[in-house]
């Protein structure tokens, strides 16, 4: 498999990448960009604007008044109900609370009126317990009263997973796909309106030699760059990698060979730098946005869930996700990895049904 050609092209392969100081530049100011952002705003919430109608005007109402705005988790704006309804209906506002007048007298505490916008289902989901548990703990330490239990709250030590922790497997996977298709597809297109392919081909050199010596080449260029991001995310940001890092870096070959191979695909079926360009962006937006990699894919609709999970980039990146952030095996991944193995099988089937090499020596 290392014999001197493959070797040989392999090393001017990675000196051709090297020299475009450039593109290793701005491949790399992206990603690095995206996780700062997230990892220096992590665990920094901005409160929740509440807004507060008191029709009570009583003590009891403005002990309650106090207490609420004491509470990090809310921004109280006081206004009135008329002023709040049309801040909810025009968007500036997602949720209000109306005292009523009859707060003077603690049996009808809980006829509180919420104000949400319905429309936002996940929100008020989200918010509701939250506010439950504020008023609830409100409520006691306006009447004194003593709760039945108390929670005894044990440290385990247990991680914490925040949104970089989700983010850097998505955003590594998307980055060794776009490296992967640029090594390849572009490549490809590139040597052969070079007339690189026409010279090889009439040397000792063979097909496989040139394939091989192209993945070789992309692969250890690809984990270069992903390791600087990986390192970065560790050190610098203090992201939590809860997996075995070896079984990550096995997925991520996994995911540069099929990658490869479908940007094989690409550039075998263009003929022309602008089509490939554009074959590319057609193959690699649409992942971006249904690949789960700054989202969920739960998030998306039931009817495109199915659909989304099937796509190269799901793939990886739900496998490099569960290595990652919940500690699973390559074992307990195996439907992905199947996957993956697929997606290789139909690129390698569609680049040589497509790229006819006694074409380009013609």
């Amino acid at each position: 498999m290392f014999n001197s050609p493959r070797v040989y092209l392999t090393k001017v392969f990675i000196q051709i990448f090297l020299r475009n100081k450039q593109y290793i530049l701005f491949s790399l100011i992206l990603p690095v960009v995206i996780l700062g952002i997230v990892g220096l705003n992590e665990g920094e919430t901005d409160p929740i604007d509440l807004g507060l109608v008191d029709n009570a005007k009583s003590e009891l109402s403005n002990q309650f008044i106090t207490s609420l705005a004491s509470n990090n988790l809310f921004n109280v704006i006081q206004d009135s109900e008329e002023a709040l309804r049309d801040d909810l209906i025009n968007g500036d506002l997602m949720i209000a609370l109306i005292i009523p007048a009859e707060m003077g007298d603690q049996a009808d505490i809980s006829k509180i009126n919420l104000l949400v916008d319905k429309s936002q289902v996940q929100f008020i989901q989200t918010i509701k317990p939250i506010l439950d548990q504020s008023l609830l703990t409100i409520e006691r330490d306006i009447t004194g009263s003593t709760p039945m239990f108390a929670l005894f709250v044990e440290d385990v030590k247990s991680r914490s997973q925040g949104y970089l922790d989700f983010l850097l497997p998505g955003i590594m996977a998307f980055m060794l796909m776009n490296l992967s298709i640029a090594g390849s597809g572009f490549n490809v297109v590139e040597f052969r309106r070079r007339g690189i392919l026409k010279r090889l081909f009439v040397t000792p050199i063979k097909p496989i030699d040139f394939v091989i010596a192209i993945v070789l080449a992309r692969m250890v260029i690809v984990l270069g760059q992903l390791s600087i991001i990986f390192s970065f995310a560790l050190f610098a940001l203090d992201a939590n990698i809860v997996g075995s890092i070896i079984n990550l870096y096995l997925v991520i070959m996994l995911g540069v060979l099929m990658f490869l191979t479908l940007g094989f695909s690409l550039g075998s079926l263009a003929k022309t730098q602008e089509s490939v360009g554009v074959l590319a962006a057609i193959f690699i937006y649409p992942q971006l946005v249904l690949s789960g990699v700054f989202f969920p894919l739960e998030s998306l609709p039931e009817y495109i869930q199915p659909f989304a999970e099937i796509l190269p980039l799901s793939m990886v990146a739900d496998a490099m996700r569960s290595i990652a952030s919940d500690g699973l095996q390559l074992l307990d991944i195996y439907l992905n990895i199947i996957g993956i193995g697929i997606w290789i099988g139909i690129g390698t089937i569609v680049s040589t049904k497509l790229f006819v090499w006694k074409e380009v020596a013609g």
